[in-house]
């Protein structure tokens, strides 16, 4: 790929579009596929925009979800084909798609290098043979997809089960592997041994007659330990991981899967110390589940590390390439504030552009039950508190993507219904607690919200899609280190300051992405003892004690990390980390 960063996943709808944004410059980007509604929804927008017949896959139809987001897909991919060969035919005028391709590469790209050396070249033969190597070069950016791995609901048609292969996540994994793209899957929020089985069913997912696969896998991992499980699993099945994707625990945007302590730096470490050898035993479990299905591979493919959550400025970009030996970086919640790349409405795009680090935090309102990254003058934050002082909490329950819990049902549902809420606010009434502890757990029961219409909200408005029922409130997920960016940017500043040709944050007081994510974890390892010294029993305060451990070993690490840096203030800022860490007793 041309660029060394991509664009991950933002939301269900943030990023829905994006490569279409993006990709006919080489940028690679991640597309939600969780919601068919919204694939279908994109579809039926961008075909009317592109002058292309539209025809509707209703939910009656056999397989719709998967018939939906494989049609989703075709569309990204014929349409970003078509912007792609239109811009290589265009001439090298200043101000033309093609210029932009690669003005927007970085100075040290041999091919942004070869595009200045052509433009100073005198008109003629010889400019000529020289632009048409430089078109011979380009690429565009990879459509990747992202599936939620647990996020597996079971599908029923007139009360009969539809069977493991049409529950949701593997449904979509089967749109996406019967689609036109050439791209990955990028896996997260956990290990699912069925959809990873379901794989396997898929020959797109093996390698070719010249060793080179179709559809590639991508696992999103916060650690080496998962990392080197989930791909171990994988290469049993004759599945070749392509890009381990870490991502920081808590430094990130939507769900935030703390780990146990561990810092991203001693992280990276870990990758770079073990990945040939990691890389080397996958290839012999791999290479052998291959020749039972009659496959030779000589070599193992090639495997990318790939780092993303928190990085906000040119200097630690290039720090984590450099010293972990990555082979990219993910920018995703700055690109929230570039409303060329992403869809967030105007109002909430304006609320991003002057919020502060108060205005964002973490979250039980996902109804996964796992931290959610969450803003505060967010419009379902409002609409949420709106409700609870009309004594209607909860929210209509019309996607059912999240429905996971059968407390009171026999059938799932979610835990930010309406239904769920008011079955377990009366639970709580018939328990006679005290004031002071009935308004604490009926507040852990409101604070769920409707993340499948939320995340999607901003989408429909700003592609004026937004039906006249449906509710208008804004559900928005980005990462804390959005706070640090103030203002409305183009693709080009963006992309020039992760590139160091600009600077975003010039005059802004930001700790680095290292101190910024340990901070993090200590607030994170502080709340807990609150919650857990509730209850207290030796297996919590052992839990406890070996977070706190964790994070004193990455201090550590830092320390002589930090000890030759030109910046000294790192040292003073990891210090006044490790004193917060020091005053947490256990």
């Amino acid at each position: 790929m041309p660029h060394k960063f991509h664009i991950p996943v933002l939301g269900l709808g943030f990023s829905i579009d994006t490569p279409l944004k993006v990709a006919r410059y080489g940028i690679s980007s991640v597309v939600s596929i969780v919601d068919d509604e919204l694939t279908e929804r994109m579809r039926k927008y961008h075909s009317k925009l592109n002058g292309i017949t539209y025809s509707a896959i209703e939910k009656k139809e056999k397989q719709f979800r998967t018939k939906r987001i494989t049609a989703y897909l075709n569309l990204l991919h014929d349409l970003i084909d078509e912007q792609f060969e239109d811009l290589k035919q265009q001439d090298f005028i200043e101000g033309n798609d093609i210029c932009r391709y690669f003005e927007l590469l970085p100075m040290a790209s041999q091919l942004r290098q070869g595009y200045e050396l052509m433009m100073e070249y005198p008109e003629g033969e010889s400019k000529k043979i020289f632009q048409q190597l430089l078109r011979s070069k380009m690429v565009k950016g990879s459509i990747d997809v992202n599936i939620m791995a647990k996020v597996d609901k079971l599908n029923f048609a007139k009360g009969e089960y539809l069977g493991d292969d049409q529950t949701d996540a593997l449904a979509a994994l089967k749109g996406f592997a019967e689609s036109k793209l050439n791209g990955a899957v990028v896996l997260s929020a956990g290990m699912n041994p069925k959809l990873y089985a379901f794989i396997e069913r898929f020959k797109a997912f093996y390698p070719n007659d010249k060793a080179e696969f179709d559809k590639r896998i991508i696992l999103k991992v916060s650690d080496f330990r998962s990392a080197l499980i989930q791909s171990k699993f994988l290469a049993k099945k004759g599945l070749w991981v392509s890009e381990f994707r870490i991502e920081s625990g808590l430094n990130c945007g939507g769900h935030a899967f703390a780990t146990d302590g561990f810092l991203l730096g001693p992280i990276l470490e870990d990758f770079k110390f073990n990945r040939l050898a990691m890389q080397k035993e996958l290839f012999e479990l791999y290479q052998n589940a291959l020749k039972q299905k009659q496959l030779d591979v000589k070599q193992a493919p090639h495997q990318k590390i790939t780092v993303q959550g928190g990085i906000g400025t040119a200097e630690e970009n290039e720090f984590l390439l450099q010293r972990y030996q990555l082979d990219a970086t993910g920018w995703g919640s700055p690109f929230l504030l570039v409303p060329e790349v992403t869809n967030v409405d105007e109002q909430t795009l304006n609320q991003l552009a002057k919020a502060t680090q108060d205005d964002y935090y973490l979250s039980n309102s996902s109804p996964l039950g796992v931290l959610f990254n969450n803003f505060k003058h967010a419009s379902m934050e409002k609409l949420r508190l709106k409700r609870i002082a009309e004594g209607k909490p909860g929210s209509p329950c019309t996607k059912k993507y999240l429905c996971n819990n059968t407390e009171f049902t026999t059938e799932p549902i979610c835990t930010a219904s309406k239904k769920y809420q008011q079955l377990k606010i009366n639970q709580l009434l018939s328990f006679n607690l005290s004031s002071e502890e009935y308004q604490e757990r009926f507040d852990q029961i409101t604070e769920k919200v409707c993340l499948c219409e939320g995340l999607c909200t901003s989408t429909y408005i700003k592609t004026h899609q937004l039906k006249q029922k449906e509710s208008t409130a804004v559900a928005i997920c980005p990462g804390p280190n959005l706070a640090f960016f103030n203002g409305i940017y183009s693709l080009d500043e963006m992309v020039n300051h992760i590139y160091g040709n600009a600077n975003l944050l010039e005059h802004i007081d930001r700790p680095h992405l290292f101190i910024n994510e340990l901070n993090l974890y200590i607030d994170y390892l502080n709340d807990q003892v609150k919650i857990y010294l509730k209850e207290v029993n030796d297996k919590k305060i052992k839990y406890l004690n070996s977070f706190k451990q964790q994070l004193e070993n990455g201090v550590s690490y830092y320390k002589n990390l930090f000890t030759d840096w030109p910046n000294t203030d790192l040292l003073t800022q990891l210090f006044g980390a490790e004193q917060r860490l020091q005053n947490i007793k256990i």
